[in-house]
């Protein structure tokens, strides 16, 4: 269902800077997901960081899971880029105790939009898509995009040392890309689900790019939001090229048991 774009170099490297069925058991410890309504108030919850310089920047905290366990607030807030962050928004996320910056962007776009770090904060750059030139088309198609992350040898490393940093952070992680809506998305998608969050759950914070993505609307969503069928992308890609979530965890994040039950014992209350 790609309909790859052929664009010359200098197009795509703009593009670059505007953009960034049930599951059956699991080995390991990660409960089934199944397609369950989202509750009314996790969706409905004030996730916003409220930063005047990151209209994106929110909590992915207070899900439940299928087996009745909560996601921790504060501990993991996902971001557009951090570039136009004030002061206060700096203040801010200190107060939070963010302990690590994780950058999921290209170095064209961490050159042209330098982060700004909470002091004390470490940082990592765990770039998704860069690592390959050959990818950089990806990012003015967006089925082709999110099939790409989903199966690319540096995308998964990416992910796999994102998700490992999360589990073994005491302090708050607080990981980004450009819009905070592609890249960021779909890891954060990967991490809901791996936590036991329905997939309807998943589904609805994804989309809420849609409702906190703020300034000029261009009529695109390639820019500006996104679109369910983009994740839904990423999730059918899983299941044709692993056979199911749980293979594409082991086989492709290549995540062990340890760092599912680290990750779950970090974040779930």
């Amino acid at each position: 269902m790609s309909n790859r774009i052929a664009r010359p170099a200098a197009t795509v490297l703009c593009a670059v800077i505007l953009s960034c069925g049930p599951v059956p058991a699991l080995a390991g410890g990660i409960p089934a997901i199944e397609q369950a309504g989202p509750a009314a108030a996790q969706v409905a919850a004030d996730r916003s960081l409220h930063l005047e310089g990151a209209s994106n920047a929110r909590d992915i905290g207070g899900y439940v899971t299928e087996e009745g366990r909560t996601v921790r607030w504060g501990k993991v807030f996902r971001s557009n880029a951090l570039d136009k962050l004030t002061p206060s928004d700096l203040a801010l996320l200190s107060e939070r105790g963010v302990e690590s910056v994780d950058d999921f962007r290209t170095v064209v776009e961490r050159t042209l939009s330098q982060d700004r770090i909470p002091n004390g904060a470490g940082t990592n750059w765990f770039d998704v898509i860069g690592t390959n030139p050959a990818n950089l088309p990806a990012l003015v198609d967006m089925p082709t995009m999110y099939a790409l992350m989903a199966t690319d040898p540096g995308a998964s490393r990416a992910f796999h040392d994102a998700l490992v940093n999360v589990a073994n952070t005491e302090g708050a992680v607080l990981y980004h890309c450009s819009a905070g809506k592609d890249r960021t998305g779909w890891i954060t998608a990967v991490l809901l689900t791996l936590l036991g969050v329905s997939r309807a759950d998943v589904n609805a914070d994804y989309m809420l790019s849609n409702q906190y993505l703020t300034g000029p609307r261009t009529g695109s969503a390639f820019i500006d939001g996104v679109e369910q069928s983009w994740l839904d992308t990423s999730f059918a890609t899983v299941d044709r090229v692993y056979g199911n979530f749980d293979n594409y965890v082991r086989d492709g994040l290549q995540l062990s048991d340890g760092d599912i039950a680290q990750l779950r014992d970090t974040l779930l209350a």
